[in-house]
């Protein structure tokens, strides 16, 4: 059972909660065991179609849990591979969306940055302070922060571990939207659930197809986009979606 994450299904939407209250959901070895193992099943079930991620409004994530770094030496975080696991949930292939109140700041940004879509609250605050222990990003802050940013934002924000509030972040392309505090889980669970209306071969496949597009040369990226969007031909999903839109009638997808 979780004990730090708590995971709510409605539908084909799966909601999941950080929740280590007292320590403003820091990130530590045991969340992301949790995420990583508890998600795998809901991301291989064809009936679930988006997952989102989030907090509390005071923090979606405070950082990484220094604790559990502190005492650790060169020899402890490199035989470990420290922070590899990550990479788990970041390659969970079901669309994935943060829902950042408060605080999203050192492991938090990161592991925002992992999902595809960010929303944020009018109180969210990006950062990535790590140079004030010391230390750089380790979870992928200067890596996918630059990509989606640019370099002199990033380099702003690594280089002095200054913040980043709402509006400056839909400004500089970090999130996607900003709602009220009250209003951003709901209102990021109803774009979830639009997103988890559509077949799931076809959300899959654009995801990777977006995340190609950051990998890849112009012309090796097309050739990719149109390679998989031939093989959406041979699915039901695509004879429903177009038949469907002939009709003038709402497509039923099965996600086959």
């Amino acid at each position: 059972m979780a004990e730090l994450i708590k995971i709510k299904q409605d539908g084909r939407v799966v909601l999941v909660t950080l929740n280590r209250p007292e320590a403003l959901n820091a990130l530590n070895s045991q969340v992301m065991n949790e995420l990583a193992t508890e998600l795998k099943p809901y991301d291989r079930d064809p009936n679930v179609g988006c997952f989102v991620i989030t907090g509390s409004q005071k923090a979606f994530a405070a950082g990484a849990d220094i604790k559990e770094m502190s005492d650790k030496d060169y020899m402890d975080v490199f035989h470990e591979d420290f922070f590899s696991g990550w990479d788990a949930f970041a390659k969970l292939r079901t669309p994935k969306i943060a829902a950042v109140s408060g605080f999203a700041l050192g492991g938090g940004c990161e592991l925002a940055m992992m999902c595809d879509i960010i929303y944020c609250s009018e109180s969210a605050k990006f950062g990535q302070p790590e140079i004030k222990l010391g230390v750089i990003p380790g979870m992928g802050g200067s890596q996918r922060l630059t990509k989606l940013v640019g370099k002199v934002k990033s380099m702003d924000m690594i280089l002095t571990g200054k913040m980043m509030n709402a509006a400056e972040a839909l400004e500089a392309n970090l999130v996607a939207r900003i709602f009220p505090d009250d209003a951003l889980v709901p209102e990021t669970l109803k774009i979830a659930e639009t997103i988890a209306g559509f077949g799931k071969a076809s959300t899959l496949l654009a995801r990777e197809s977006v995340e190609r597009a950051l990998e890849t040369s112009l012309q090796e990226g097309i050739l990719f986009e149109r390679r998989v969007f031939h093989s959406l031909f041979a699915t039901e999903d695509q004879a429903e979606g177009m038949a469907a839109f002939t009709e003038k009638r709402k497509a039923a997808f099965k996600g086959r």
